[in-house]
């Protein structure tokens, strides 16, 4: 079993990677929707956002759109955060653009950030060798 524990350790380390990078690209996609919002401030352009842009599960005629609009970083951004707010964007409907889009991002943030940095930190450790020799080792 102690040859297995460097493979987990590597493990859990790989899942906090994962884990902190989706919660950066999250973090992005909602401060790239923020900027949006400030830019076009006015009620025509606060509808056609949400209705062309910020949906993540609009089809391919939105995604070109889109990306005529925004940055090839910004676009990146965002086809990275549509999946990750995917299993999240048909909970809620509001007429909110803020409530429609911030509360998958909060969700996916506590999903990705917290529950799965949580399952990361379970996993098993390896434990701290005394360095000392078993037959010189106090018995407590």
């Amino acid at each position: 079993m102690t040859r297995r524990l460097p493979i987990v350790r590597d493990v859990s380390k790989l899942i906090h990677v994962v884990a902190i990078t989706a919660c950066f690209i999250v973090v992005l996609g909602f401060a790239g929707f923020a900027s949006d919002e400030i830019r076009y401030s006015s009620e025509t352009q606060q509808a056609k956002l949400a209705e062309d842009l910020n949906d993540p599960t609009r089809g391919a005629a939105t995604e070109r759109k889109r990306e005529r609009e925004h940055t090839r970083v910004r676009e990146m951004i965002d086809d990275a955060n549509d999946p990750l707010l995917a299993p999240f964007s048909g909970i809620i409907n509001s007429d909110s653009l803020w409530v429609e889009r911030g509360v998958p991002t909060i969700l996916a943030l506590l999903t990705y950030g917290l529950l799965v940095l949580l399952i990361a930190n379970w996993l098993p450790k390896p434990k701290p060798h005394s360095g000392g020799d078993w037959r010189t080792a106090d018995s407590a």
